[in-house]
């Protein structure tokens, strides 16, 4: 059976992930509070993010950059975005 979670992303209830992402409290609060298509999303985001700005994950400052971003992105607040970036669902007309 799929489990459900309403989602802060995308406020509304959808299928949950199968299980928590990360280890810790992060990744418990993403596992109880984001579905898995607002997961997929951030995933995206998250490598045209690393690729964009040439990060590694070896240095802790791209980490806790990429943490932020996923913070800001979970709670719909403003969060980097690649030039040229159009977020999924985005109903702008581009003809």
């Amino acid at each position: 059976m799929t489990r459900l979670v309403i989602c802060r992303k995308l406020g509304k209830q959808l299928p949950g992930l199968e299980s928590p992402p990360m280890p810790g409290p992060v990744g418990e609060a993403i596992y109880e509070h984001v579905s898995a298509e607002a997961w997929e999303q951030w995933q995206a985001l998250q490598t045209m993010l690393i690729n964009e700005h040439h990060l590694s994950m070896m240095e802790p400052e791209s980490r806790a950059f990429l943490m932020n971003q996923m913070e800001k992105f979970f709670a719909n607040e403003d969060y980097e975005k690649p030039e040229g970036y159009i977020a999924p669902g985005d109903s702008t007309d581009l003809t």
